[in-house]
């Protein structure tokens, strides 16, 4: 464990840089430099990004990859991408849907009979959209802690089988009635991997591999299951353990991510993950209904952030529209953006300092705002 975080303050800048092979007229447009080690400076122990603006494409890297080391962090490393993977998941779905081996209206029961209470009630549709009212079972910390010092003792290396988590959420009462309100909950991602398995007969990263990964090249993108490596180059993640009298950063690198499953188990890269969101929001991967279901959107909160399928809508201060999708779990925070007319995107990773990472998040928002506001 590493004790004393004023130890790696030093460390703590920007330490790599990779220019993708651009032009120095491309390179000069997009300067995100700055901004990036703005992310580490707020306390994060790495950050990495790819901003593609116009077709320029920047990628960089600041901090460090491991506190062990100090060695610098890579450039477009593997990271847990956490809930960015229910965009695979409602992907794969709606092409099912598509193909016209389901329906968005029909019942949970009908796929997974007596597993949710009153599944009958509960559509296809409201898993994907938060609209279900089921528990989200990460919000049982005493049978799924994901942080402190429960995570690394409780949770870290132990294998959850996805029909455990979704009893675990059925203990408890749903938040509203099917359909009644909008509340986010990994136990629909869940049982959507489960449906995926049923509809098609396997599992549901293999069919992300078969419909998205393959096809597209995306191959530092995987569905680890219960392996507990991370593949290939990665900064390491690291959880904040706090007491009386120090602060501990912990690297949890490493950790069989079954607790996630279907609701946020994958590893990608910034590359892969540009790429694939691209090739949705370009209408490569569903057909245009489909993608219009997709992008039907429904408001969450003040801030304006609104959902669909496994995707969010959001317009920064600017105006600027913007599509994508967020992911945490214990040790990285990924966010995946593309503006609405398709020139600019990003996916930026870093790993944050704290449980909220407050400082970091207000970093973060900086640099996505200078990429879609152009702000200096």
């Amino acid at each position: 464990m590493a004790r004393g975080l004023h130890r790696w303050s030093g460390l703590l800048f920007g330490l790599a840089i990779a220019l993708a092979g651009l032009p120095a007229a491309a390179v000069e447009q997009v300067p995100y430099q700055m901004e990036l080690d703005a992310v580490v400076r707020a306390g994060a122990v790495s950050a990495s990004v790819e901003v593609v603006n116009a077709g320029a494409r920047w990628q960089g890297a600041s901090g460090i990859r491991d506190l062990r080391t100090g060695r610098p962090a890579p450039v477009n490393g593997r990271v847990r991408i956490g809930s960015t993977t229910k965009t695979f998941v409602a992907t794969v779905l709606l092409q099912l849907v598509g193909e016209g081996r389901l329906r968005l209206e029909d019942s949970v029961e009908h796929y997974l009979p007596q597993l949710v209470p009153n599944g009958d009630a509960i559509t296809v549709r409201q898993l994907l959209t938060h609209t279900s009212g089921l528990f989200d079972y990460t919000e049982d910390q005493q049978a799924v802690p994901l942080s402190g010092a429960a995570f690394l003792e409780q949770t870290r290396f132990r294998t959850f089988e996805p029909h455990e988590l979704v009893k675990i959420a059925t203990r408890h009462e749903p938040y509203f009635r099917p359909g009644a309100s909008f509340r986010y909950s990994n136990t629909g991602y869940v049982l959507a991997g489960l449906i995926i398995r049923k509809v098609t007969g396997l599992p549901y990263g293999e069919e992300i591999k078969r419909r998205i990964l393959r096809p597209l090249g995306l191959t530092h993108t995987t569905v680890p299951g219960t392996s507990a490596a991370v593949p290939g180059p990665h900064p390491h993640g690291y959880l904040t353990i706090r007491t009386d009298d120090s602060v501990e950063r912990v690297d949890v690198t490493r950790m069989n991510p079954s607790w996630a499953f279907s609701a946020g188990e994958m590893i990608s890269t910034p590359r892969d993950l540009n790429g694939f969101f691209q090739a949705l929001l370009g209408g490569q991967l569903l057909r245009p209904a489909q993608l219009q279901e997709m992008r039907t959107a429904v408001a969450t909160d003040p801030q304006g952030v609104a959902y669909g399928m496994g995707l969010w809508s959001q317009t920064r201060p600017c105006g600027v529209k913007v599509w994508g999708h967020g992911g945490r779990l214990p040790g990285y925070k990924t966010t995946v953006l593309r503006s609405d007319d398709g020139e600019r995107a990003l996916t930026l990773v870093y790993s944050p300092s704290t449980v909220n990472g407050t400082p970091e998040f207000l970093a973060s928002e900086e640099l996505i705002d200078k990429v879609f506001c152009g702000k200096q």
